[in-house]
């Protein structure tokens, strides 16, 4: 849920909600809840939307008749990730998300060429850096296996300066990983999580999202959460 500023005019309400996997539900859910706050909270807005972003059409419930007013009003927009066309074409947060969704075979060079994209463009929403902290750490849990060095080469960008080579090599852990032991691998993990899962959140997706993109129990990213507070 987005809020207006304190000092805006035009009080506008912003629900969006990211759906990585298939809930028949859904839709009962949130508008249900969407609806329950307009309620109690008519003091604070003028007028609102709501944003449902799915990974791919597919996800999106079969029932569409029994909120037909809403999905129907102009009040209400759907977005499916895998239906945005070419990355370059698109505003950088949205990348982000797409580039959760890639697979291991086109990720490489979609997280190269957002860098680039990054790297030339200004950003609106958060800094540089930030951003590429987000792509960096997806990258390196999700080509774990690859040392230092190869991920490097993958995203032709040095990963000494960022937050996740930096945090990981204090705590002792990437030596550890390019080494390939196996002491120690659940504490690796747990550290990077508490590196991911801040950045994940920044992109809008839920903790049930991350689990499942992460394939980690729920509890682990609370877990994870919990410890950044």
């Amino acid at each position: 849920m987005f809020l207006p500023p304190e000092d805006t005019i035009s009080r506008v309400i912003f629900f969006a909600e990211v759906q990585f996997q298939r809930d028949e539900a859904l839709y009962h859910r949130f508008f249900t809840e969407s609806l329950m706050y307009l309620n109690r909270n008519r003091s604070q807005y003028d007028e609102w939307f709501c944003v449902v972003i799915f990974s791919s059409r597919s996800l999106e419930p079969s029932d569409q008749k029994t909120h037909r007013i809403f999905l129907n009003s102009d009040q209400v927009q759907r977005i499916y990730l895998d239906e945005l066309g070419a990355t370059n074409q698109q505003p950088i947060g949205i990348n982000l998300m797409q580039l959760t969704l890639a697979s291991d075979e086109v990720m490489a060079e979609q997280a190269k060429q957002l860098i680039e994209q990054v790297k030339l463009e200004s950003t609106d929403t958060l800094p540089k850096n930030e951003i590429l902290d987000i792509i960096t750490t997806i990258a390196v849990y999700k080509f774990s296996s690859l040392s230092r060095e190869e991920v490097e080469a993958m995203l032709g960008l040095t990963l000494e300066q960022t937050r996740v080579y930096q945090e990981a090599k204090a705590e002792g852990r990437e030596e550890g990983r390019e080494e390939g032991r196996e002491e120690g691998r659940e504490e690796r993990e747990a550290e990077m999580l508490k590196l991911t899962v801040p950045l994940l959140l920044k992109t809008g997706m839920s903790m049930e999202q991350i689990a499942q993109h992460l394939n980690v129990d729920i509890e682990a990213v609370q877990l994870a959460i919990q410890q950044n507070t």
